[in-house]
């Protein structure tokens, strides 16, 4: 028996190899990412969850006590769990995990850099869109064969440049090959930027 996946979400087949692990940001759901994946990757497969967290009737992927103040307990134990969840789903629906790349929104992009830092096993290749240190693990992973491209805004109220550049040094420290794009802008995502990210995975081996 392969085991269900056990998140509400999106499967869409595609025509390469390549999965884009798609994770939304807070008041999300399983399609709000898919119209942004198509344009980072047309031919590749895309994994949508719907966080299982509510704030306030928000979907999130993980709790906090206030903005940019993680619960890192629940966001240890939903790492965990987003990450049991695309085991099942790369076996139900017979993808290879190692042409697997997280694209992550904000929320969905921490708990992105969550697993990169806890479940490193899982994910060869991330595309960060908004994201802060999520946490420091108690034991540091082995990035070195990861590659992560972090898409931050330069006049972003909720992230700050230096939040950007904590993450990419963390990641960096730990062996990850790291892209940083600041673009023009504020917590929103711009074109530009989404060009920038698509032409990032477009050099990703397929």
């Amino acid at each position: 028996m392969r085991p269900e996946p056990d998140f509400i979400h999106e499967f869409i087949p595609g025509d390469s190899p390549r999965t884009l692990l798609l994770l939304h940001g807070t008041g999300g759901n399983e399609r709000d990412l898919i119209p942004l994946g198509r344009e980072l990757d047309a031919k590749a497969a895309l994994l949508s969850p719907r966080g299982k967290v509510l704030e306030n009737g928000m979907p999130r992927f993980f709790r906090r006590f206030a903005e940019g103040v993680f619960d890192l307990e629940d966001l240890k134990y939903r790492t965990n769990e987003l990450a049991d969840f695309v085991t099942a789903a790369a076996q139900h629906y017979g993808f290879p995990t190692d042409r697997l790349v997280a694209v992550g929104y904000s929320n969905g992009a921490n708990i992105a850099a969550s697993m990169l830092l806890l479940r490193p096993e899982l994910l060869p290749t991330a595309t960060l869109f908004r994201a802060m240190v999520p946490l420091h693990p108690e034991k540091e992973p082995n990035l070195s064969s990861v590659r992560v491209w972090i898409g931050a805004g330069d006049q972003d109220p909720i992230v700050p440049a230096s939040e950007t550049k904590r993450l990419a040094e963390l990641l960096r420290r730990v062996g990850a090959d790291v892209t940083i794009h600041f673009a023009k802008a504020g917590h929103g995502l711009t074109n530009n930027e989404l060009e920038a990210a698509g032409h990032w995975v477009g050099e990703l081996k397929p």
